[in-house]
């Protein structure tokens, strides 16, 4: 059975919610996914559709037919009310996808013996996380860790800019580092020597002098302020990026790209 929505009720407002409301996000286990591509990578990697909200107005196209079939629910709107949930600015959307979070698992990151993961310590820009995302996927990275008080992974302009990259490549959110090490401890204890590498522009070694051919977990700092004295002290070695401009940094996303791109250049080589 379809439902129809034409008026700002009970029902839109709480989907509505999901797009500005991190705690509702949290609370429910459920975000909004907008556009064709991330919504056929969440299909593709298996990610539950939980309702389809679709034009209630227009007869629907093969691809809107489809996500419709896979969802649980389906919702048909009033496109004035779709076009205010679908991130579009000219307003033509066919449809959206309403999809449960995976549990914050780190078994969800696959770990062998040529991992390649990252940390992303208290990012505070949503479209950083997936920038960096897309980044890993793109580069052969096997999964994002996210700690600390931190930009949500599901809000809509980390999952717009990751474009589908979401659905590929496990993120998976930790309150400290204190988990993520535990983890590694782990992954060492299971036989893959894993290397923690902080990143700063005063680092130790330059880029391309380190050896990234080695299982490798990569630390990326805040916007703002970088890595914090905790991450600094449990890597294993910190590199840097020389520049030679007026420039005293990089953004993350950047930083990180470069990153991934020397490891992927490396392990191409060796």
């Amino acid at each position: 059975m379809t439902l129809k929505i034409s008026t700002r009720n009970a029902r839109f407002q709480l989907i509505e919610a999901l797009l500005h409301n991190r705690n509702r996000r949290l609370r429910d286990g459920l975000f909004i996914v907008q556009g064709v591509r991330p919504i056929n990578q969440a299909i593709a990697h298996g990610w539950t559709i939980e309702t389809a909200v679709f034009d209630g107005q227009r007869k629907l196209s093969p691809w809107a037919k489809d996500v419709v079939a896979q969802a649980g629910e389906g919702i048909a709107m009033s496109p004035d009310l779709l076009a205010e949930l679908s991130g579009k600015e000219d307003g033509d959307a066919e449809a959206i996808a309403i999809v449960r979070m995976p549990a914050d698992d780190f078994s969800r990151i696959p770990t062998p013996a040529d991992f390649l993961g990252m940390v992303f310590d208290r990012p505070t820009q949503p479209g950083n996380v997936g920038a960096i995302l897309r980044s890993l996927d793109a580069f052969g990275g096997h999964g994002l860790v996210v700690s600390g008080h931190a930009a949500d992974v599901y809000d809509p302009k980390s999952v717009r800019s990751s474009t589908g990259s979401l659905f590929a490549t496990p993120a998976v959110r930790a309150a400290s580092q204190g988990p993520v090490l535990d983890w590694i401890t782990d992954v060492k204890a299971a036989g893959v020597p894993v290397s923690v590498v902080a990143t700063d522009e005063h680092g130790d070694v330059d880029v391309w002098d380190y050896d990234f051919t080695q299982p490798t977990l990569v630390l990326i700092g805040n916007e703002t302020v970088g890595l914090s004295r905790g991450w600094r002290e449990a890597a294993d070695v910190t590199v840097r990026v020389p520049m030679r401009g007026s420039a005293s940094s990089l953004n993350a996303s950047n930083a990180a790209t470069l990153m991934l791109y020397e490891a992927a250049r490396q392990r191409a080589t060796r």
